[in-house]
Order: structure tokens, then sequence, then C-alpha cells
């Protein structure tokens, strides 16, 4: 019998949104890993370099892996929200290439009701669920930008940075 993470299942719904009352910027991902779900909150896996990348961008400390209120307070206190492009989908472990039977988030209504200014997705798959499915109700473009993702090893961490920074760098400046 094969190990259950190498069959497609279907799961849902995802981790609910981080966010303050208002966001100017909102970070999209495509679907919590199994360990983000296991964890209760995103990019819960020890290797994702989302936590310490966003800490250098906002010139704060890396929260610990699992102080989920640090981690809170570094996207709520500066402006920024963090959710996923689907909240229900049948995948195959933590590989995003399998994702399917895709049932989006309401990123439309959080976005209006958040007052976003900008959306930026965390890797490709990410960006490319997200103009599938909820581009048009949004009526808002997606920066797409390199995986977090420990898959995308490709991408070290000063690499990841120097991308990030320039395409998030005016909003968290407060220059958009």
């Amino acid at each position: 019998m094969a190990h259950p993470s190498t069959q497609p299942r279907p799961v849902g719904p995802g981790l609910p949104p981080v966010c303050g009352q208002r966001a100017r910027v909102l970070i999209l991902g495509s679907f919590p890993s199994p360990k983000s779900r296991a964890q209760g909150f995103y990019y819960g896996h020890p290797q994702n370099r989302f936590w310490p990348l966003l800490a250098s961008l906002l010139g704060a400390p890396v929260p610990d892996w699992q102080d989920l209120d640090a981690k809170r307070a570094l996207v709520i206190d500066h402006g920024l929200a963090v959710w996923d492009v689907v909240c229900r989908c049948t995948i195959t472990g933590a590989s995003d290439a399998s994702i399917r039977d895709v049932v989006p988030t309401a990123v439309p209504e959080l976005a209006a009701r958040l007052g976003v200014q900008a959306i930026f997705c965390n890797g490709g798959t990410a960006a490319k669920l997200y103009h599938r499915y909820l581009e048009a109700a949004v009526g808002r473009a997606a920066v797409t930008l390199p995986s977090t993702s420990p898959a995308n090893a490709a991408w070290t961490l000063p690499r990841l940075c120097q991308a990030w920074g320039e395409a998030l760098g005016p909003w968290l400046a407060g220059q958009k």
C-alpha cells in the first residue's frame, strides 16, 4: 500500500487569514502545507524562509518557529495580511503542483474589507491559482514573487530578500 502522503486527498478548509482591521498589502500563498496545517499557522515548515525573510525586510527579529503570536504581530503591526488562494482542494502531500479541485478563499471580500492596495503571491503556483480563480473578482493583478518554500532551493535567502525587497520595499516603507 502506498504511503498516505503520496496519494491525492481532499483537504480543507485551509487556515484563516492573518490580518488586523486594515492592511495595505496582502501576501498570498497557495495552500498550507501539512506542517503548516499541523502547526495551525502559515509557513510552519521550519525550513521555509518566509519568516526570516519578512523579519529581514522589516528590520525585526526573526520570530521563534513556535511563537505564533510574534509571527502574527510581525504581519499585523506592519499593515500586512497573509492568506492563501485555496480554501479546499485535492492535493498530494505538500506538492503545490498536484493541487486540483480548487475551491478558492474569499480574497475579494477580504481585500475590500481591509482596503488592500497591493497583492503579492508567494511563488508561481499561488500566482497561477490567483489569476485563474480570483483576479477578476478582486479587480487587481498580483505581483509574483519567488517562493520561500524549501523546495525552491535555487533561491537563497539573500536572493529572496533582494527580490522581495525590491517588490515590497516601497509598500513597507510607506512610499506607496
